[in-house]
């Protein structure tokens, strides 16, 4: 068994920790009403868009997500998160803004985002082995969401369904991943889950633009997944491609959880070794 394998059956009791968390006292989060910007990389980046989105609809206050790249440092915000499960993250460090309240969010204590952001939050029990992440991502959207008021105690239990419910069976050439809303930034997590862990063909995309060029290419062997619920039509005009669909009745976020097995699954069904894939470290370090 791999470590990923590990880590994704483990996210249920990452949850649960999450929530504990999420009910004391944490310093350095967003108050209501403040403009705030996210900065990450890759899979922290995908969940800063989904967070951003998340505390926009809560009513919470203008959220940007920025790659942490491409960071716009001569933009107001009242408050910048920096996500990153290793603190160590080049382009990270270099986008933390002087003067600025900051708050890093990360699973290692003592690393250069700790020393450097004013606040932390450390999501310890949520740190990975494996190169490819899968509990610390979720486990900090819990936490985030639980933040923001939302009632998310459920989703522990649905995740132990999802640790073993049934994956989409065939020979996929092709995979894409739709969703609307703050699902659009866990299809983008979908899809570099599947890219990274399988060096597999793999796209996302917020669902409505599916129709505007990315469906040219789905055929007999693509599969389209969509991550909550599909817009009304989408579904029948995905299925006419001759496209597998794929759609589930439950919190995208829990059916996350299956891409992050099939991934898996799919690396090794292709001979790679799902926590060391090819060209890819635990942390971007630049020199």
């Amino acid at each position: 068994m791999s470590y990923a394998d590990e880590e994704i059956a483990s996210q249920p009791e990452a949850w649960r920790a999450a929530l504990r968390m999420a009910g004391t006292p944490l310093a350095g989060m967003p108050q209501r009403g403040e403009r705030v910007a996210v900065i990450g990389c890759g899979t922290s980046l995908n969940a800063g868009v989904a967070y951003a989105r998340l505390r926009e609809a809560a009513g919470e206050g203008e959220t940007d997500a920025w790659p942490a790249s491409e960071f716009p440092a001569d933009r107001r915000y009242d408050r910048v998160l920096a996500f990153s499960r290793t603190g160590t993250t080049t382009e990270v460090l270099l986008a933390l803004p002087a003067g600025v309240p900051t708050t890093a969010f990360t699973a290692v204590p003592g690393t250069p985002l700790v020393s450097t952001a004013r606040h932390t939050v450390l999501l310890d029990f949520a740190d990975e082995r494996s190169v490819v992440q899968t509990r610390f991502p979720t486990a900090l959207l819990i936490l985030l969401r639980a933040s923001l008021g939302e009632d998310v105690s459920a989703l522990p239990g649905l995740a132990e369904a999802a640790v073993t419910a049934p994956l989409p069976a065939g020979d996929f050439a092709q995979y894409t991943f739709l969703g609307t809303g703050w699902a659009a930034g866990l299809a983008a997590e979908a899809a570099l889950k599947v890219r990274e862990a399988a060096g597999a063909w793999a796209e996302s995309y917020p669902a409505m633009e599916y129709r505007h060029g990315p469906i040219s290419v789905a055929d007999p062997r693509s599969l389209v997944w969509f991550l909550g619920v599909p817009p009304a039509g989408l579904v029948d005009d995905a299925r006419r491609t001759g496209a597998t669909v794929e759609t589930a009745a439950v919190d995208p976020l829990v059916d996350l959880i299956r891409v992050q097995r099939l991934a898996v699954d799919l690396a090794k069904a292709r001979g790679l070794d799902p926590d060391n894939p090819r060209n890819l470290a635990r942390s971007i370090i630049l020199r």
